[in-house]
């Protein structure tokens, strides 16, 4: 998407008003033509530049004019989120800005009032890098009347930079780990978590101190949790979930400061739990969420989709399908342009994931509507849901009679993915698919006896036993069974409940 296209969607119509009178204001010459440039961009007649400069003088002159376009755009943002942005990290900021004017201008009393004011509100969000600056201003104006004794702050900066360090630690570290995440994620790299941990940990000089604040926390979780997801096992993170529980009971009152992190950890949790088939646990975290999410309006939006993909799970695999598609779709008729696509994405693809194993033919209809290509899924959604994703495409067209289709989409999965699959010991995904393809070749091997237990084997592994992997295996099973595969997939559930 083009650059300015890209920072004019963040605008509502408003905004977009107010950017127009903000570039009038900086017009000091009748013949700027940035408001041109710019109504050239919303109407996507960006290919008509003679509109604009004569030919020969199209390239330099439309390139410099695009670039101080570009500018006013982010000097527009920046100027419009500091003014509207009314969280405490702000306001401290703001404080700062006021004291150093002040001082600058020897107003002495009031200036070291507003840095006082500031540095309370830094070091409850311990917003280091904050108080760093405002610290080191309080240490330049040390020597006027009114200050602070010198070896008191000068104390106190030290303290401070010792903690600068720690986070600079922390965040370097899970950098690290979100790097070894993605070469999981798209090279298939091989590695235990725990021993990954504990190496990093080491790295960084990390103490279990560090590791006590709800940053940290949501950071380790976030990467437990997307380990748990690439392996289809959310065993291997059951520690790190006993430890947040232990964290979060001794912080029941928890202020803004950290509500981002906050509500994350609350989703990872009800994500783990729904996994583990805790339906009940999951629903609980949930709620929590939501009621966190409602107290800022910001955080509902980049919520909402999420909250509502795991609430919709939940009822689904607890047998309340039709609640379940009910909410997807009202979630997708609420989708909002500042939502994220990858969100929306996830929604689609389980509303067709539910329609399909209910045997409705409505999710052909939803699966044409994941229309990005396969490099941006790999990219944006990891390539374990790409392959979910497509395998879920063979298994819909199959069973709506597609089947040619569904063999052609067989050999372009094996094509793209089978070397991927073999490097990362995935070869019962290839089992799955060739038990697939033998029934679409002889629909009556479903009531071969050798068959049947060959799936059945499947269902009964323990690597298979996310509720996911499952849905998969009972498609297989509905094909002997007089049920549809949502109705096999509840009785597994069951049975290994």
């Amino acid at each position: 998407m083009d650059a300015i296209q890209e920072l004019t969607n963040l605008l509502n119509n408003t905004d977009k008003k107010l950017f127009r009178q903000f570039l009038q204001r900086k017009n000091k010459r009748a013949d700027v033509k940035n408001l041109a440039l710019l109504n050239l961009i919303e109407t996507d007649d960006i290919g008509n530049l003679s509109k604009l400069y004569p030919p020969e003088k199209n390239n330099d002159a439309y390139h410099a004019l695009r670039k101080r376009l570009q500018d006013n755009l982010l000097l527009f943002l920046s100027q419009k989120t500091f003014e509207s942005n009314h969280s405490d990290t702000y306001d401290a900021l703001r404080l700062v800005v006021v004291g150093r004017f002040l001082l600058e201008n020897d107003v002495v009393k009031i200036a070291f009032k507003c840095l006082d004011k500031a540095e309370r509100i830094a070091e409850h969000l311990e917003q280091f890098n904050l108080l760093n600056e405002l610290l080191q201003l309080k240490l330049q104006y040390a020597h006027l009347p009114g200050a602070e004794d010198l070896d008191v702050l000068s104390e106190r900066f030290i303290r401070n930079n010792a903690d600068m360090q720690r986070e600079a630690r922390l965040n370097m570290a899970y950098a690290f780990l979100r790097r070894e995440l993605q070469e999981i994620h798209l090279q298939g790299k091989v590695v235990n978590l725990t021993a990954l941990m504990i190496t990093t940990i080491r790295k960084y000089k990390i103490s279990a101190q560090d590791l006590m604040t709800y940053k940290s926390i949501y950071q380790i979780l976030f990467i437990a949790n997307e380990y748990a997801a690439i392996q289809q096992n959310y065993a291997l993170i059951e520690r790190y979930v006993q430890r947040t529980d232990k964290f979060m009971q001794g912080r029941a009152h928890q202020t803004q400061s950290y509500l981002f992190h906050h509500i994350s950890i609350l989703y990872f949790l009800a994500n783990f739990h729904l996994r583990r088939r805790h339906f009940a646990e999951s629903t609980a975290y949930l709620k929590k969420m939501m009621d966190l999410t409602e107290t800022d309006s910001r955080y509902y939006t980049l919520f909402y989709l999420r909250h509502q993909l795991l609430s919709a799970l939940n009822l689904f695999y607890t047998g309340f399908a039709d609640d379940a598609i009910a909410r997807l779709q009202q979630a997708l008729s609420n989708t909002k342009q500042k939502h994220k696509p990858e969100d929306i994405e996830d929604i689609r693809i389980c509303l067709a994931m539910f329609l399909a194993l209910g045997n409705d033919s409505r999710s052909l209809k939803q699966l044409t509507l994941l229309t990005r290509t396969d490099a941006w899924y790999e990219k944006k959604m990891g390539m374990l849901w790409t392959i979910r994703k497509n395998l879920m495409e063979i298994l819909v067209h199959a069973q709506f009679s597609n089947v040619e289709l569904a063999m052609s989409r067989i050999t372009s999965f094996r094509r793209r993915y089978r070397k991927y699959l073999l490097k990362t010991s995935e070869e019962r995904v290839l089992l799955f698919l060739k038990l697939v393809e033998k029934y679409l070749l002889k629909p009556d091997v479903a009531f071969d006896p050798v068959y049947r237990k060959t799936v059945f084997n499947l269902a009964g592994t323990a690597e298979n036993d996310d509720i996911f992997t499952l849905s998969f295996i009972a498609w297989l099973m509905a094909r002997w069974e007089k049920k549809t595969a949502y109705q096999v997939v509840l009785e597994l559930i069951q049975e290994e409940t």
